[in-house]
C-alpha cells in the first residue's frame, strides 16, 4: 500500500528525503522541485501514455530508465526501419535517444505474469526539437499514419491534411507517393519530411497521445 513506502524508506534510510504523490499519473502537471531522473516500473496498460506525458510536462527531466511490457518496450526503442517501429517510436525519438536496457526474468514476480518485461533507458536531447507548435504537427501526422497502416497514405492523412485532395498534394511536393501503403512508408526514413509539417501548421489540432 502508498502508505507503507513512507515507513520502509524511513526504516532503511531515515535521512533520505520522500515525497509520496498519490494522484493520476496522467494528470499531473506539478512536482516538488525540479525532477532530473524518471525510475519507474509505469503500468503496462498506459505506459506509453504516462512516459510521454512525463517529457512533456516536466523539461528538467533528462533521462532515466523504466520498465515496461517487452513488446512496448522494443517499439520505443524501434529505429526507422524495423519491423516493429511505430508511434510510439517516433514519438519517443521527439525527445531523446531511448535503447533497450536489459530484459527482466518472469520468476521475479508473483504470480508469475504471462507475458515479459524489458528495462528501456532514454537520455533527453541537449536541444528540444523547435517548438511546441511543431510537436503538435509532427504527433497528429504520426497519429494518422500509424493508426491505419493498410491505407494509402493519401487516405491515412486526409483527415490531419483537410482532404484526399490536399494530401496528394502536400505528400507529392515533399517527394512522397500518395498512394503508398502506412505500412511500407514506415519502413523508411521520409525524404524532405518537413514540407509535410510546415504545410500542416495551418490547421493545427491539439493532439493528447
Amino acid at each position: 500500500m502508498p502508505s507503507r513506502l513512507p515507513l520502509t524508506v524511513e526504516l532503511m534510510h531515515p535521512d533520505a528525503p520522500l515525497v509520496v504523490l498519490r494522484a493520476d499519473a496522467l494528470k499531473i502537471t506539478d512536482l516538488p522541485g525540479e525532477p532530473t531522473r524518471l525510475v519507474a516500473n509505469l503500468p503496462y496498460n498506459v505506459s506509453v501514455p504516462v512516459l510521454l506525458h512525463m517529457l512533456e510536462h516536466f523539461p528538467s527531466i533528462r533521462a532515466g530508465v523504466v520498465m515496461v511490457q517487452a513488446e512496448v518496450g522494443e517499439r520505443l526503442a524501434a529505429p526507422p526501419g524495423s519491423k516493429v517501429y511505430g508511434s510510439p517510436s517516433v514519438k519517443a525519438a521527439w525527445y531523446g535517444a531511448f535503447r533497450t536496457a536489459g530484459k527482466v526474468s518472469r520468476q521475479v514476480f508473483w504470480p508469475v505474469p504471462n507475458v515479459d518485461s524489458i528495462l528501456i533507458a532514454f537520455q533527453r536531447r541537449e536541444s528540444p526539437l523547435e517548438s511546441e507548435e511543431l510537436r503538435l504537427a509532427t504527433f497528429a501526422l504520426v497519429d494518422g499514419a500509424f493508426q491505419q497502416r493498410r491505407k494509402m497514405l493519401r487516405q491515412s492523412l486526409s483527415t490531419v491534411l483537410g482532404d484526399s485532395a490536399s494530401a496528394t498534394a502536400i505528400l507529392e511536393a515533399a517527394g512522397i507517393d500518395p498512394t503508398e501503403r502506412g505500412e511500407q512508408a514506415h519502413r523508411r526514413r521520409v525524404p524532405r519530411h518537413r514540407q509535410v509539417l510546415d504545410r500542416r501548421r495551418p490547421r493545427l489540432t491539439p493532439c493528447s497521445s
